[in-house]
């Protein structure tokens, strides 16, 4: 059912009301995805615009799309996209920044560590001589990534076992801050024989210090990207910085839609959210900013890959990696981030004038205002 915007924020409105342990029956559920759906029909229809407005806009096998030379485009993201997925590597359960984004914010104090010596692969503890019997048993990965906070915190443990998948020739790339990198340990970096380091750039605000890490890591390091949630703060910092940073010769930027979970929703509170698919939920702002600087990459020839790594992106992700696995036909671990849907942070989409639905027909008979939905 197309419900109208009218309707769908009563309804809203009242769910938000209701204690978190009150169980919604079957026709509220109904109404409630109608919702949703008017909502995320609507962002689409704003997104195939924006897209449409993007000269020389490409396709990754129709899982992701990217704006510059096919050559620059992360071989992270290709073996996440196309390969056996991003298999991580958890190491450092400690930052020393704590960004509004991150999806561990108010509770970066009481990560659990990995163990001292040790490694998480797969979920698995490992110690760093317990790579070779790994490699032996399983299925080479396509590519591994460091995850886990900011890995420049204890960068001086990860030498070993970037040299024990370097020799293995799995693709290898790290996430980090960028505050703590010297030139000594991005050095070490490469002769370890990190292929890919990716800067979050958006966590300093484009900090000038991070830019010229950039530069440093460009002279010892194959490949060097940026990978930020696009939000306003980066989208404005970067534009002051541009050409510091585009001069840098960062080789491509993922731009990430910022999606959210119990943990720092809050700090984007008033903000238009949608959901995609049930299951992401992330401020529509997100990545219809991404789609601007996208176009105006395109627009200005910039000499990197600028890739739209959006929620779509992340369903294929996990649509690929399941399939890898053997897993059965639809099988995916995308899934929304939240127990019950969090219906009070879509009521700023609901009460925005701005933004309409695109096709609103009455409700049919149970599910009207003053029917009781049982």
């Amino acid at each position: 059912m197309k419900i109208s915007k009218k309707e769908a924020l009563m309804w809203f409105e009242f769910f938000a009301q209701l204690p978190d342990d009150e169980a919604i029956t079957v026709r509220q559920q109904e109404i409630i995805y109608a919702v949703l759906a008017q909502i995320e029909r609507a962002v689409d229809h704003r997104t195939a615009a924006l897209m449409s407005e993007i000269p020389g806009l490409k396709s990754l096998g129709n899982r992701t799309y990217y704006v510059g030379s096919d050559e620059k485009f992360p071989d992270g993201c290709r073996s996440c996209l196309m390969g056996t997925g991003l298999s991580a590597v958890r190491k450092t359960n400690k930052c020393n920044l704590q960004c509004k984004f991150c999806y561990n914010y108010g509770e970066l104090d009481c990560i659990p560590p990995i163990g001292e010596g040790m490694w998480d692969i797969g979920g698995t503890k490992f110690y760093e001589e317990d790579i070779d019997l790994l490699l032996s048993i399983h299925k080479k990965p396509t590519g591994i990534a460091y995850v886990y906070l900011e890995p420049f915190m204890e960068i001086e443990k990860y030498y070993g076992i970037i040299r024990k998948f370097r020799d293995a020739g799995v693709h290898q790339h790290l996430y980090t801050n960028g505050v703590k990198a010297t030139e000594e340990s991005l050095r070490a970096l490469a002769e370890a024989g990190l292929d890919e380091l990716r800067f979050n750039l958006g966590a300093t605000n484009c900090a000038d210090k991070v830019i010229e890490n950039i530069a440093l890591a460009k002279k010892y390091i194959p490949r060097v990207g940026i990978e930020t949630p696009m939000t306003p703060e980066f989208f404005d910092s970067f534009m002051q910085k541009k050409q510091a940073i585009l001069a840098t010769g960062v080789d491509f930027i993922n731009c990430a839609e910022l999606h959210l979970n119990e943990n720092n929703i809050g700090n984007y509170e008033g903000e238009s959210m949608y959901m995609c698919r049930r299951g992401y939920v992330s401020p529509i702002w997100s990545h219809e900013l991404t789609l601007k600087f996208m176009k105006m990459a395109a627009e200005e020839g910039w000499n990197i890959v600028v890739h739209d790594c959006d929620n779509r992106t992340k369903f294929a992700r996990d649509l690929n990696l399941k399939a890898k696995e053997g897993g059965w036909f639809g099988a995916s671990e995308y899934h929304c981030e939240f127990d019950r849907v969090p219906f009070e942070a879509f009521l700023p989409t609901l009460r925005d004038e701005e933004f309409t639905f695109l096709e609103e027909e009455e409700m049919p008979e149970g599910y009207r205002p003053w029917d009781i939905v049982i």
